[in-house]
């Protein structure tokens, strides 16, 4: 009866919430997605030790439950608006459904916000580009997740109402499920030149919007660069924009293609690969494509089925 209660007392809060709200309301059903109790979670991270992947705004850990069941959980501080803003983040996650994006499964509260995901058998892209004891991602592979994020991308800009504004894209956000699927783990609602909205399209300057679609088309830039060499980026990548921004580019470009590849790879397929990253990377302040542009490039000159 405790979580019942519970399950009763958020519905309650969230109608309150959609009734008295003076936001727009978002078109669609309301969401009922399923409590966690936040004494389960915090047990199924080992006390919120499991972590994978951190950053300013969010912490992601892995949940193991008695049932046997694993999660992706994330913590989702800087509200500071309260709870009005947790409960549109829960309703308009619950909304999104791409074979490229996790889905939501749930939530929690209790001393952390938590929003509970989809468990990915294969972990994040990161463990499988960094830790030798991971199997190496062939080339096939490497391609099908660069065009799985932009086609991921094309449904949060294009397709998602209201567009999804924030997007955080790193090998450490991307999670790979049991096919090697890339899955977009790293959306909400915050907006990196103000704070978190209450309606990104409404609320959010077109010059904002601008600033925000530039820096989603450099993190794919940087995301492809991570495929073709093997490394992690670290500090938003600036290591390896500065090699492909390099006058030595050219002549150093064999040399950073990641070991693990060997010669198993398409060099038409690299260089147009490189030639994408490239153009992401130098329209990142003034964007020179949309999303759209760049995924219908990829699915033309790389030979994988469209994502």
């Amino acid at each position: 009866m405790g979580m019942d209660r519970l399950i009763r007392r958020f519905r309650l809060h969230l109608l309150a919430w959609l009734h008295k709200s003076r936001h727009v309301l978002i078109p669609g059903p309301i969401l009922f997605v399923r409590y966690f109790s936040y004494k389960d979670i915090k047990k199924a991270t080992d006390g919120f030790h499991r972590i994978i992947y951190t950053d300013s705004h969010r912490t992601a850990y892995k949940a193991k439950f008695q049932d046997g069941g694993v999660a992706l959980v994330k913590e989702v501080r800087g509200f500071n608006q309260g709870k009005d803003v947790f409960y549109r983040e829960l309703q308009l996650l619950g909304r999104l459904h791409h074979r490229h994006l996790l889905q939501l499964r749930g939530f929690s509260t209790g001393q952390k916000r938590l929003l509970v995901f989809d468990n990915v058998e294969n972990g994040s892209l990161k463990e499988h580009l960094s830790d030798p004891l991971k199997t190496p991602l062939n080339w096939r592979t490497r391609l099908q997740i660069a065009i799985g994020v932009a086609a991921a991308l094309e449904y949060l800009l294009l397709f998602s109402d209201p567009p999804m504004y924030h997007v955080s894209i790193s090998s450490s956000s991307i999670m790979l499920d049991e096919n090697f699927t890339a899955k977009l783990s790293e959306v909400g609602l915050l907006c990196s030149c103000e704070d978190y909205l209450t309606m990104p399209h409404a609320s959010c300057s077109e010059e904002c919007m601008a600033q925000e679609h530039g820096n989603i088309i450099l993190q794919l830039g940087v995301l492809i660069l991570e495929l073709v060499t093997g490394q992690s980026s670290e500090k938003g990548g600036a290591d390896l924009i500065q090699w492909i921004q390099g006058s030595c580019f050219a002549s150093s470009m064999q040399r950073m293609i990641d070991p693990d590849l060997g010669n198993n790879y398409d060099s038409r397929e690299l260089r147009n690969l490189l030639a994408v990253a490239k153009l992401c990377i130098k329209s990142r302040d003034k964007p020179m494509f949309s999303i759209l542009h760049v995924l219908h490039y990829l699915q033309k000159k790389v030979d994988v089925p469209h994502a």
